[in-house]
């Protein structure tokens, strides 16, 4: 059973920073985890895609919204990939949600097609 494990959120102040951490587990074909993704949802919106990383080369895909406050990373020897958030706004304030798929060129959410339960992040003015 492939599981994803966010952790991390919590309610800060803005302009204060965040690290997400998503764990995966379960997986018997590495090829199914070719990249991982962050994504988030906020109260009354639909879901949208901030980050993404290939889990072999460490190759990055950002947002055009978060770029330069947010960094995905990865630690492979832990199944883990991180998201750091820095400089919160408000506007952050949402659910993340970690996922992984086989071939990720960008941030749909289609080609992703395992999915973390999310960890809630809430920024305060």
């Amino acid at each position: 059973l492939v599981q994803l494990v966010e952790s991390g959120g919590g309610s800060v102040q803005a302009g204060g920073s965040l690290t997400l951490s998503c764990v995966a587990s379960g997986y018997t074909d590495p090829y199914s985890r070719q990249c991982m993704g962050w994504f988030r949802q906020a109260p009354g919106k639909e879901r949208e895609g901030v980050a993404r990383i290939y889990i072999g080369s460490g190759s990055t895909h950002y947002a055009d919204s978060v770029k330069g406050r947010f960094t995905i990373s990865r630690d492979n020897a832990k199944n883990t990939v991180y998201l750091q958030i820095n400089s919160l706004k408000p506007e952050d304030t949402a659910m993340y949600y970690c996922a992984a798929g086989s071939w990720c060129p960008g941030l749909t959410q289609s080609d992703f097609g395992y999915w973390g339960q999310g960890t809630q992040v809430t920024v305060s003015s």
